[in-house]
């Protein structure tokens, strides 16, 4: 899904340094009784009852789409805009009909950004009509490191659409796109309530459970496989915050004197961005992700500058809280949590990572809660933290079940060789 274009989970290229990729604090130790789908209480206005009914495989009349490509437009005004802002529309429509949570997903004013700028990695798109009638679309990513095999896509496609041929043109088409870009690997996302039913899947890594869907029912039917389960899951921003500085007191005693805390708002001072950088680049490879096939990436103060560029074109805040060790200068975590140009919006965590080499000193608990602190008092008018885990990553867990957060969906992550 995410989800990634650092955005959401819907949003392919957040799969890394994206909203809320979590990366484990401490040893890899887990808990299997663990591993099912806990059943919280959901936001509230949203129903955590699935509602998939008209999704289902009937015996429709199917109509062959025209598929184009989606125009990039020079800005949001342009004349040729209308198909990206009907982008951003029917992503937020998918998350709100799949979950029930519509700010998954990004707003065109946070896409343009990061579609425009093809440096770092490319964004397309396509276009699925019948008629003149928007009935679908597909958004694909792809990463520009050397060693890039995978290519993302999210499938867009409304309920009402669904079962009608079009999801099977848009996958045929990305499957087609994949190859004219030399890429053997597929990758896409699907979201889910946090609900059981009669049919539930199981990753790979044997971590979670999710609920079937159309859109899994067409994943495995393709020959995609159910690698892994995230967890996304929600913070209060305005309940009690004194477990956060009960807990990051502890934690911050806990660490001892080789470790201080850094704090910014982005941009990244100059003096901080090639350790930043460096921290940012970890991600890629430290973070759980299965047998998902995700390319090394490399990372250097320019690529942080452009990261930011996009971001805060788009208006975005960003917050940062880093732990610097102070024995050798580098940065070994760090946190970051993103709000859009709309301050009373829900908040992104966007990243959270802690070294290898440095886990087992309570840092991710450290650069959590204080960022939320911080954040509480930049951010007054923030509802809520959306951010998404690994199921199998039980210490990062572990630390978000232990501060307030909440598990209100999951996704699966789907992978097919071509």
């Amino acid at each position: 899904m995410h989800i990634a274009s650092d955005q959401s989970p819907l949003s392919a290229s957040a799969r890394s340094v994206r909203a809320g990729a979590d990366s484990a604090e401490g040893p890899r130790t887990i808990d299997r009784s663990r591993s099912s789908v806990p059943l919280p209480p959901t936001r509230v206005g949203h129903s955590s009852q699935p509602d998939n009914s008209d999704m289902k495989e009937t015996h429709m009349t199917t109509v062959e789409p025209t598929i184009s490509p989606l125009i990039v437009p020079v800005s949001l005004d342009a004349e040729d805009a209308a198909d990206f802002h009907a982008c951003a529309a029917l992503n937020r429509q998918i998350c709100d009909e799949m979950v029930g949570l519509p700010d998954l997903a990004p707003d065109a004013v946070q896409m343009l950004p990061e579609w425009q700028d093809e440096t770092d990695g490319l964004h397309r798109g396509f276009v699925a009509r019948i008629g003149d009638e928007i009935v679908g679309m597909i958004t694909m990513f792809f990463a520009l490191e050397e060693d890039a095999r995978a290519a993302e896509f999210d499938m867009l496609v409304p309920r009402a659409q669904w079962g009608k041929g079009v999801e099977d043109a848009l996958l045929a088409r990305a499957e087609a796109e994949a190859r004219a870009h030399d890429r053997s690997i597929l990758q896409t996302w699907s979201l889910h309530r946090p609900v059981e039913v009669d049919r539930m899947l199981v990753p790979r890594t044997g971590w979670g459970r999710i609920p079937a869907t159309p859109l899994s029912d067409l994943a495995e039917a393709s020959g995609f496989v159910l690698e892994q389960v995230e967890r996304n899951s929600e913070y209060d921003l305005h309940g009690d915050a004194a477990p956060l500085r009960q807990a990051l007191a502890d934690a911050t005693a806990f660490a001892g004197d080789d470790y201080r805390v850094l704090e910014w708002n982005m941009p990244t001072p100059p003096e901080l961005r090639d350790g930043f950088a460096a921290v940012l680049a970890r991600l890629s490879t430290d973070a759980p992700s299965g047998n998902m096939d995700f390319a090394e990436e490399s990372w250097d103060a320019d690529r942080v500058a452009r990261r930011e560029e996009r971001i805060l074109r788009a208006g975005q805040a960003v917050s940062v809280v880093a732990v610097q060790h102070v024995p050798t200068g580098e940065l070994v975590a760090y946190n970051e949590l993103l709000i859009a140009a709309d301050r009373t919006g829900v908040t992104d965590q966007y990243g959270t990572l802690v070294r290898k080499d440095h886990r087992g000193h309570r840092l991710g608990m450290i650069v959590k809660c204080a960022n939320l602190l911080r954040w509480r008092e930049l951010m007054p008018l923030s509802t809520v933290v959306s951010t998404f885990n690994a199921e199998e990553n039980r210490p990062m867990l572990s630390i978000n079940e232990s501060i307030g957060f909440l598990p209100v969906s999951y996704t699966g992550a789907w992978q097919k060789k071509i």
